[in-house]
Parts: structure tokens; C-alpha cells; sequence
């Protein structure tokens, strides 16, 4: 019996980990692994902080906060974190689309190209309604302003208009619906005298601003829903801080994750490519930028003649 038990332990001593894993059909990296349970805690407890500093971000903007935080984390730990507390957005309820033929809009090539105009409503907590004017750069997503008042007639967005266009330049269109600010007599001039083009979309059809309308979807989902104005003059605060943070710190997943004065600020420069009218998402740094085929395929033929060269 002794003899035997000596005869085990010479064979535990002799076999290897990749024998004795390879006899149990198991992976190295699963034997070696250990749990990083300190490091797990840190990651869900600043998890826990982003969450309900950003109650409207799920697991892939709150994974680009850490990453821009300094955090070496895989998005794909971030959300099975992010789930494993309970974490997860409550989706609200949206209306029933109607069945009809969606078109993607053209998509800009430029700053300034294209802007995108819209109303939208709320209240204060007096009862009293709130209107907020919101402009929109198509390419760089930039929110250029969000006029707060209870009235906006159409002089008031010729004003608006105005200031922008002092401050960035002139657009070569804007793309409004059918309401009668926009179709009014003031933006008419405006529009004429400047030179700008005034696009409007069909009557009943919001998808022809799709832009404008995303926008709209995030500013009401994260910025209006989640505040209550006690005045006028606390609902222009709190709705400029939340445009500030929109531009300057919220990452866009059309632009790559970038936040849209990132983006903009890039394209100024021309570090990141203009994509030929392919829309925005696909837009990266220029080291990332696709071969063509014309010049994959002369690099082929390039190859083919050294190898070519070097068996002769």
C-alpha cells in the first residue's frame, strides 16, 4: 500500500500542466485563471457612480466613461456588471409607427451643410407651458442652440438663426417641417437675403428630419423627463448645461463614440476622413480609412511579381 501511495505521488510530481490539462480536456487559460475580486469591486462600485450620475446611459456609453477615466475594461465585463447590478435602463413604452416606407435621408458631407430646426414642448411647474427651438448640425451632430421661452414666433428664430450665423457661418440649407414659424414671412426674407436654402419635408412625415428628431428623442428622454423646472429661468439653465454636456462630454455612437465637438474639431483639422457622402458612422481616423479596390488590387499584382521574382 505504501508502495503504491509513493508510485502516485511520483506520478503527480511527473506529469505537467499542459499533459494533465490536455488528459482533463482543459484549457491552460481556464486552469491558470484567478478572479480579480478587488478589482471587480472598485469597477462596480465606480459602475454603480456612473449610473446614477447618467441614469439614461446604458453599459456602452457608461463603458466609454471609464475608458476615458483611465480604466483598461472590456465593454463586454462592463455589461455583464452592469446587469449583474441591476443596472439596466427601464425602456419606456413607445407609440405604434405606422407601416410606411422609410428612406435614408442624404447624408451631409460638411459642417454647416445642413441644419436641422424644430420645435418641441414641456412645462414648468406651475402648470405653464415651456417651448424649446432646437438647431442641429446633420454632420457633426452638434446641438448649436436650444432657445427656452414660452412663445417662439418667427422673428424669435430669425434671431436665433442670426446669432449662429455670426458665430459659425453661414448654412447652405436648414430643414424645417410645415409649422408656421418656418413658414411664416420672417424666415422667408431672412432666408432669401442670406442665401440659405429652406427645405421642407412632407406634411405628416417626421422620418424626413430624421436627424432632428433623434435629437429630439435624447434631449426629451434624458434632459426634460428627468428635470423639473421650477421657473424659466431655471429650466434655460438646466437645459444649456444639459446641451453643454450633450456637445462637449456625451459620446455619440453615430460618430464612433466621439463626443460631437470631438468630431467637429477633427474634421476641422482633418484628422478624421470625409466619407463621400456615406453618412457620418462610418467616418475614422485616416490610418483607418478602407483600401480601394483599385489599389488592393495593384498591391496584389505588386506582390504577385515578387514572388514571381524571387522563385526565378
Amino acid at each position: 500500500m505504501r508502495k503504491q501511495a509513493v508510485v502516485v505521488m511520483r506520478s503527480e510530481v511527473a506529469v505537467s500542466e499542459r499533459r494533465a490539462c490536455g488528459l482533463m480536456g482543459l484549457w491552460r487559460a481556464t486552469c491558470r485563471y484567478r478572479r480579480r475580486r478587488a478589482e471587480d469591486e472598485r469597477l462596480r462600485q465606480r459602475l454603480r457612480e456612473l449610473a446614477h450620475q447618467f441614469r439614461r446611459f446604458g453599459y456602452r456609453r457608461l463603458h466609454d466613461r471609464l475608458v476615458r477615466e483611465g480604466w483598461r475594461v472590456n465593454h463586454k465585463r462592463v455589461g455583464r456588471l452592469y446587469r449583474l447590478e441591476g443596472l439596466q435602463v427601464r425602456k419606456r413604452r413607445r407609440k405604434r409607427c405606422s407601416s410606411v416606407p422609410r428612406l435614408p435621408l442624404p447624408a451631409p458631407t460638411g459642417a454647416n451643410q445642413v441644419w436641422s430646426v424644430d420645435f418641441m414642448a414641456d412645462t414648468l411647474s406651475s402648470g405653464r407651458k415651456l417651448r424649446t427651438l432646437n438647431v442641429v448640425d446633420d454632420y457633426t451632430r452638434e446641438c448649436l442652440a436650444i432657445e427656452v421661452d414660452t412663445s417662439l414666433p418667427g422673428a424669435r428664430v430669425v434671431r436665433v438663426l442670426e446669432r449662429l450665423v455670426s458665430e459659425r457661418g453661414r448654412p447652405r440649407q436648414i430643414r424645417t417641417d410645415n409649422g408656421p414659424e418656418f413658414t411664416g414671412r420672417a424666415l422667408d426674407q431672412w432666408c432669401f437675403a442670406k442665401g440659405v436654402e429652406q427645405h421642407f419635408i412632407q406634411p405628416g412625415k417626421p422620418m424626413q428630419n430624421g436627424y432632428i428628431e433623434s435629437f429630439n428623442g435624447k434631449f426629451r428622454d434624458e434632459c426634460l423627463n428627468e428635470n423639473w423646472f421650477l421657473s424659466l429661468g431655471d429650466a434655460r439653465t438646466i437645459i444649456e448645461h444639459w446641451r453643454r454636456h450633450y456637445n462637449q462630454e456625451r459620446p455619440h455612437s453615430a460618430l464612433g463614440y466621439r463626443t460631437p465637438e470631438e468630431f467637429a474639431a477633427g474634421v476641422k483639422s482633418g484628422f478624421y476622413r470625409d466619407d463621400g457622402g456615406q453618412g457620418t458612422s462610418n467616418a475614422g481616423p485616416l490610418p483607418h480609412t478602407p483600401i480601394p479596390a483599385t489599389q488592393s488590387a495593384l498591391r496584389g499584382e505588386q506582390n504577385a511579381e515578387k514572388v514571381s521574382l524571387s522563385v526565378d
